[in-house]
């Protein structure tokens, strides 16, 4: 790809999977590359969200700079900007010359630069001729020519973007708690004062002589790899050039910790295998600060406390914070320069946005302001968000924080993807390994409809769940439920779903746990709890907003010859949404996985999960034994409690929600 371009002249490269996420109104994207790529080169793309008044061509460069410093990992940063819009009235010369101009703008507030020598991208789409990949027009702006533009005809897009960005770098990753004590006198109202100082304060240690910065392979497991490395802060920043070529030596003494790069650390040999996540394929490095205080000393000494005596009434408030910053580094750049270009960068950009985002009032109710790091589907590198936990994720202040998010991103609306549970994890526990929540304990059977033979519906169109989900049924976890719990055991197969697809972290709740969930609504008294009474799906509904914040809709059918009609709606449900459906009927419950239909004949059939099933979790008797029902068709004969002249009220329920 590379020599394709030098041979072509100059040209875009194009890295990820969706460029364009304006659609249908006039906008800005800002374009996100990386000075670890070459010039040019598209990784992702952001929605500009601030406006100044109704122009939303017209950027706040203020909020959207804080914004993007807080999103966005050191090592990627904004290269470009593509307009959408449906004015004709203006050249489209003027329109890639102001898209140039906010590029200039938005990187003087970011980063403070003047002179800006870099490639600028300037990009156009006509919102009335077209919205696709193909119909951006792209511009492009040298360094030091920011009152000409230049047309760019080649561009080229990654065929295997993933193994693009992570075969050239690697995470550079920093966890540091901080504890602020901040005394002051009972009666000033300057707490935020304080506060301010005590973070100027951190902010200075970060190049103090007396730090040390221990750096090691994230996911070391033996003695046998590299080891770790110090630097301190007298050694930050003496080199003016980047070292030619990665140290190459197994160990390494702190005098040549200056000349390695973060290759050192990073896996010599090529992943051949797909790309599946940062947290499996990527190279991480590991950074911990320690503070110093007897380096350089001429003899030994001990700890030293000292009094100081108030001389009027004080106040002691101590206020809590996590740092945790995620940077994208070169392999071939030196680990000082990731330590002191991007590491404390990153370090200082987080500290200040945790204290923009706290008032006075919460300094004094201890504010629960934690970062997370995600990574969507179809992007190729980490964003980092900022959630106030004492809010609660259905809280709808923190509902609008992720809707947002969305909005910026350009993600679905109809599926939570930045909820915590979809968090990346890089912790490690005491023994090394990585903290995977998707990967934990859990022994029950997964996805038992793999491998069921069609349906015979002839043209049919198979609609499916999408994602994993787990099959519980009667008497698991030595709980005698039979006879009444098939609801309930629905239930946790569906909230299983959203486990599995990372878009809640509660655990799947017991029989007793749901019935508290509907007493603490009012929709049970508190003798329910303990029960064995029956639920179906209005309690189903209520449960699910209760503990995930999901709504959901309840369709009814008089009997089971009516169950055909909504074979289409439900097929749609399968499409879009993608979770299970309970479907209950007089006593029995059940879980809907898919339907084959044939929109021309109207023949369907309906793929059933069976919870009344109370045998051992072996995967081949479950199928062999007609536990999961194959595909039902409704107007057979052989269809047990749906037959069509069953006239018990059904209702069928299908999950969906942000």
């Amino acid at each position: 790809m590379e020599k394709e371009i030098t041979e072509n002249g100059i040209g875009i490269r194009i890295l990820c999977r969706r460029l364009v996420i304006l659609k249908k109104e006039s906008g800005i994207q800002w374009l996100i590359g990386s000075p670890f790529f070459p010039s040019l080169t598209v990784v992702s793309t952001l929605r500009c969200l601030h406006a100044l008044g109704s122009d939303s061509l017209s950027p706040d460069f203020v909020e959207e700079s804080d914004d993007i410093i807080s999103l966005l990992p050191k090592g990627f940063e904004v290269i470009g900007a593509l307009i959408a819009d449906d004015r004709n009235d203006m050249k489209i010369e003027k329109i890639v010359g102001n898209a140039i101009s906010l590029v200039r703008k938005l990187r003087k507030s970011l980063y403070s630069i003047d002179n800006d020598s870099q490639v600028l991208i300037g990009a156009v789409i006509d919102l009335k001729n077209g919205v696709g990949e193909r119909d951006v027009q792209f511009y492009m702006s040298r360094a030091g020519k920011s009152d000409s533009v230049e047309k760019v005809d080649t561009i080229l897009y990654e065929d295997e973007p993933e193994k693009f960005v992570w075969d050239r770098g690697c995470i550079v990753r920093c966890e540091l708690p901080l504890r602020l004590p901040l005394y002051y006198h009972q009666n000033t109202k300057d707490v935020e004062g304080m506060y301010a100082q005590a973070v100027t304060n951190v902010v200075c240690k970060f190049k103090d002589p007396q730090v040390t910065y221990l750096i090691e392979a994230h996911n070391s497991h033996s003695t046998g790899g590299p080891q770790p490395i110090v630097l301190h802060g007298t050694e930050l920043n003496q080199l003016e050039e980047l070292p030619k070529n990665a140290f190459s030596t197994e160990t390494a003494r702190e005098s040549t910790a200056k000349s390695l790069t973060c290759s050192y650390f990073c896996s010599e040999t090529k992943d051949t295998a797909p790309f599946t996540s940062v947290e499996e394929n990527a190279d991480k490095i590991l950074v911990n600060i320690l503070f110093n205080r007897s380096r350089n000393s001429l003899k030994p000494a001990a700890p030293i406390a000292e009094y100081y005596p108030a001389t009027e009434g004080a106040k002691l408030l101590v206020v809590n914070h996590k740092l945790e910053v995620l940077c994208y580094a070169a392999k071939e750049l030196s680990l000082m320069d990731a330590v002191s270009k991007l590491l404390i960068p990153a370090l200082v950009d987080q500290l200040h946005s945790l204290k923009n985002k706290i008032s006075s009032s919460l300094l004094t109710e201890q504010p629960k302001l934690l970062p997370f790091h995600f990574m969507p589907s179809g992007f190729l590198h980490p964003i980092t968000v900022l959630y106030e936990l004492s809010y609660g994720e259905t809280e709808m202040k923190q509902v609008e924080v992720r809707r947002s998010l969305h909005l910026r991103l350009g993600l679905p609306f109809d599926r939570p993807l930045l909820r915590i549970a979809n968090a990346i994890s890089l912790s490690r526990t005491k023994d090394n390994s990585m903290v995977n929540s998707t990967q934990k304990g859990s022994s029950l059977l997964k996805d038992v409809h793999h491998g069921i033979l069609s349906s015979g519906v002839s043209g049919g169109f198979v609609s499916l769940v999408q994602g994993s989900y787990e099959y519980y049924h009667y008497l698991q976890d030595g709980f005698d439920d039979s006879g009444w719990g098939c609801a309930y055991r629905s239930l946790q197969t569906i909230i299983s779903w959203f486990r599995l697809q990372h878009y809640t972290s509660i655990h799947v709740p017991s029989h007793g746990e749901i019935q508290q969930a509907l007493v603490e609504i009012g929709d049970k008294d508190p003798s329910f709890v303990g029960s064995r009474e029956w639920i179906g799906a209005i309690e189903l509904s209520f449960v699910l907003d209760k503990l995930l914040g999901v709504s959901c809709k309840v369709i009814n059918v008089r009997s089971g010859a009516e169950l055909p009609e909504k074979c289409r709606e439900l097929a749609l449900h399968f499409e879009n949404q993608g979770t299970p459906i309970m479907i209950g009927g007089g006593v029995l419950a059940y879980t809907l996985l898919g339907v084959d239909y044939n929109e021309a004949s109207g023949d369907c059939a309906f793929l059933i999960l069976d919870p009344h099933y109370t045998g051992n979790d072996d995967h081949k008797k479950i199928v062999n034994g007609g536990w999961i029902l194959s595909w039902l068709d409704i107007r057979a004969k052989n269809c047990g409690s749906f037959l069509p002249d069953s006239h018990r009220d059904r209702k069928w329920r299908a999950e969906r929600g942000f």
